[in-house]
């Protein structure tokens, strides 16, 4: 399964922006989806995710009640919409897929076998 993930750019703080995962394959959008993102010389570090076999959501304490995971079905795309942006927001966002994962795993970089190329997000102050 090849991902792309696309929609970062430069943005103001208390900006919006709306990144977009999409996959070569319809299986995708089954599959359990998390957000990871990297900052320079930081690890990489875990935003959201999702099973939609059962809707559940997780994000990350940095994220929580800023950034929203979502998907289209019918596009075979996955969302992350962000919200209030800060300048610590600033980072590579990979989008990540599995078959499927425990969920007491899903922040785990090491569950998702899927990954997309990353796209920046900057987030000025």
């Amino acid at each position: 399964v090849q991902l792309q993930a696309c929609g970062g750019g430069l943005v103001q703080a208390g900006d919006s922006l709306r990144l977009s995962c999409t996959a070569s394959e319809r299986t995708f959008i089954r599959y359990p989806t998390g957000w990871f993102r990297q900052a320079p010389g930081k690890e990489r570090e875990f935003v959201a995710a999702s099973r939609w076999s059962d809707g559940s959501t997780y994000y990350g304490d940095s994220v929580t009640g800023r950034f929203t995971i979502s998907r289209d079905n019918f596009k075979n795309t996955v969302y992350l919409q962000m919200n209030s942006l800060k300048p610590e927001d600033t980072a590579v966002y990979y989008c990540a897929a599995h078959p499927s994962w425990t969920v007491s795993a899903y922040h785990l970089s090491s569950s998702y076998d899927y990954w997309g190329q990353g796209t920046q997000v900057t987030v000025s102050s």
